[in-house]
């Protein structure tokens, strides 16, 4: 409108200066105290934010796992444990069904009460039963560890609140203490402890599997909850060599003599000499693996196989199966036997006094001479006797497959002093099996090869695994080379028991090829040797017969003098060729 002054957009004059009141005007106070509870929310819902974004993605994998973890009750799916069967197809350890009974104490309404009707069915004492189910940290206490399953049944038909039951076997052994030795022990988990259980644990145990379910509070699963189950797969069955009954007459035989055989451990083990298959061994105490609370200091013990001994006069069977070897003397080479020798201050004599003497080698045996067998292996020469030794294997461990034969991580087995260091004593004592050591199963591998024309087999126990079939193989060895030493050795044994020391020993219509042993004990307290009490033996076979080649070892230690072992050998060799119907050829 013409006349009226311009005013610029703003409302003042153009030039003009800017008053502080009108500065304020452009923030009043009442706006910027409204802003403040929004930038306190903004704030509050960024920590809220953060905190959603930190449960749910970072820790809530965590808290999942924690609470499924509360939910869940998981163990492992005990696989059934192989069986165990003598060469005939007898059971000798079976698995059987069993049922573990355990607690989720955290489900446990009325402790007292549950208590009280678990030791009703079960037995033991309530209060026992009351302290597993007041424990507040674990939803897993095991109540009692494969009972029988008509147990386990009474006890599920009292529906316990928290109570639950799980499917399991219970290793049991249908022949108790017969063979149990050799068989062994497993433990409450189904883990071998000893013997054959123990050795073969790996092929007779499988693989565990494994079960984990969740359950609700009232225990039962939850629908479409984790359920994982993988199936255990059941070990082996494995089919070993004794023979149960002559086991059985072999066990019968030690018991009836227990007190004359030892103070210590008698033992005694029959072998097939052409296969190396054992058919029974045993040695005292024996094992009752279903009286567990009074197994005897010893009992799980093979002493056939873990014990040591100086083997005495069985030895110059070696001796002289050395010399004939080597064609120094034959069985009716003459030699004069004084009645003492001397050697490096030590005076050697017989067992029995006795003036000087001509005797052949054949007699020396006949008599257990000594001083005949020290001088006839000075003849042969202490280097040669020493390398035979070697040749016979008998520094060496059988491998037999059963546990405790010496040391692991070397193959020597025994004690024998290195070459270099053998005195002409020590030669002479080592001849008639003193100031050495062996095992009864050492003893009895050379004997078996003895009667199974010098060729020595590996001892063993596993013959098959019938699942499979497959059938074990085991290592031998030709250790003496001539035949005629072999036949003349064998004649001479069999003289031994005709006219010799080993007359207790003869069986009726039968060859029996065997050699006694006296052998002194040697203190390790005051040195020297102990008075009055020996290692007594007798090992032998069935010559010139058919059948198995059977080699039988029997031992008295620490006993007093007297023939003990023969009648023990014979009783044991005549059950054997009855039931294996063992004939002259």
């Amino acid at each position: 409108m013409a006349g009226r002054p311009h005013t610029p957009r703003g409302g003042r004059p153009s030039g003009a200066a800017r008053s502080p009141r009108a500065a304020g005007d452009a923030f009043p106070a009442e706006s910027g105290r409204a802003f403040i509870p929004i930038v306190l929310f903004a704030v509050i819902a960024a920590l809220f934010l953060v905190r959603l974004v930190y449960l749910q993605v970072i820790v809530a994998p965590t808290y999942s796992a924690q609470a499924e973890e509360a939910r869940t009750v998981g163990f492992d799916i005990e696989p059934r444990r192989g069986t165990i069967y003598d060469r005939n197809g007898t059971v000798l350890a079976v698995s059987v069904d069993a049922t573990t009974i355990y607690a989720n104490p955290s489900e446990v309404e009325d402790i007292r009460g549950t208590a009280a009707a678990l030791a009703g069915a079960l037995g033991g004492e309530a209060a026992d039963y009351e302290s597993t189910l007041a424990a507040n940290n674990t939803t897993f206490a095991f109540i009692k560890r494969k009972a029988d399953t008509a147990v386990a049944d009474q006890v599920r038909a009292l529906d316990l609140k928290g109570i639950y039951f799980i499917s399991e076997s219970r290793r049991e052994y249908p022949n108790g203490r017969v063979g149990a030795q050799v068989i062994g022990l497993t433990d409450i988990d189904g883990e071998g402890l000893t013997g054959l259980e123990y050795y073969y644990d790996d092929i007779l145990s499988g693989t565990a599997g494994r079960y984990e379910a969740e359950r609700g509070r009232d225990g039962t699963p939850i629908p479409g909850g984790v359920h994982e189950e993988t199936p255990a797969v059941d070990g082996e069955d494995i089919m070993i060599s004794l023979d149960i009954e002559l086991q059985q007459s072999v066990e019968d035989r030690l018991l009836a003599d227990e007190k004359g055989l030892t103070s210590n451990g008698g033992s005694a083990v029959v072998m097939d000499g052409e296969t190396g298959e054992i058919y029974a061994a045993a040695s005292l105490p024996l094992l009752d693996p279903n009286d567990r609370e009074n197994i005897k200091a010893g009992a799980t013990e093979l002493k056939t196989v873990t014990d040591l001994f100086e083997p005495g006069s069985i030895f110059k069977s070696v001796s002289a199966m050395a010399i004939l070897e080597t064609g120094s003397m034959a069985p009716d080479t003459t030699l004069f036997c004084p009645s003492e020798i001397v050697a490096d201050g030590y005076t050697i004599t017989d067992a029995h006094d006795r003036g000087d003497a001509t005797y052949t080698l054949q007699e020396i045996m006949d008599q257990s001479s000594n001083i005949g067998i020290s001088l006839a292996t000075e003849n042969m020469g202490f280097d040669k006797f020493y390398e035979h030794i070697l040749k016979y294997n008998l520094h060496e461990k059988t491998g037999v497959d059963f546990p405790g034969e010496g040391e692991e991580g070397t193959d020597i087995l025994g004690y024998m002093v290195p070459f270099d260091d053998l005195s002409k004593v020590t030669a002479y004592n080592m001849s008639f099996g003193q100031g050495i050591s062996v095992t009864p199963m050492q003893m009895t591998r050379f004997y078996g090869a003895l009667a199974n024309d010098g060729v020595e087999c590996t001892p063993h126990f596993l013959m098959s695994k019938p699942q499979t079939g497959e059938t074990m193989e085991y290592a031998t060895e030709k250790v003496i080379d001539s035949e005629k030493a072999i036949s003349q050795m064998t004649d001479m044994l069999k003289t031994v028991v005709t006219d010799g020391t080993g007359k207790d020993a003869a069986i009726e219509g039968y060859n029996v090829a065997g050699k006694t042993s006296t052998a002194e004990i040697y203190d390790d307290v005051n040195g020297g040797y102990r008075k009055g009490v020996y290692n007594m033996a007798f090992t032998g076979f069935i010559a010139d017969s058919t059948g198995p080649q059977l080699v039988c070892f029997v031992g008295a230690n620490e006993t007093e003098y007297g023939s003990i072992v023969t009648p023990v050998f014979k009783d044991i060799m005549s059950t054997a060729i009855d039931r294996f119907k063992i004939s002259p050829k």
